[in-house]
């Protein structure tokens, strides 16, 4: 499935829900969801910086695409993450650093969030961003 596709259902999923509390369920529930990251990734160099809770994302590159697993102290910050996964996990570097991550808007995070998981939440998509920008950098010099 592409980014784009996923982000669009994403949105559909997350208009079945008609208020925040409900959407904020949503959210700690796809965190419960979200395949942990090995203990062994559990590192300062895997911790996002950005982040006022720990939220620790490998990346593993195979077959030409990215794959990612992280995990979270806090809940709603896991949720957060297993959100962005869904969406560029499983892409080439190429399509997850040309990607236009609209989703986060169109859900209404960006107005929902507080300043410091808005924070958050862009420092896990630049990181994200930042190992396909240096995978596909590895790939092309290669």
């Amino acid at each position: 499935m592409t980014i784009q596709k996923t982000q669009d259902e994403i949105i559909a999923d997350f208009e079945l829900f008609g208020d925040w509390m409900d959407k904020y369920e949503y959210i700690i529930q796809l965190g419960k969801e979200l395949p942990l990251i090995d203990d062994k990734y559990k590192t300062e160099e895997n911790l996002i910086k950005g982040c006022q809770s720990r939220v620790w994302l490998h990346a593993d590159y195979r077959e030409g695409k990215l794959f990612f697993t992280a995990d979270s102290d806090a809940v709603i910050t896991k949720g957060l993450v297993s959100l962005v996964i869904k969406v560029l996990s499983g892409h080439t570097p190429k399509d997850i650093v040309d990607a236009d991550l609209y989703f986060v808007d169109a859900i209404g995070l960006s107005s929902h969030l507080s300043p410091t998981r808005s924070n958050g939440l862009l420092s896990m998509l630049k990181q994200i961003k930042l190992y396909a920008l240096a995978y596909q950098t590895k790939s092309v010099g290669s």
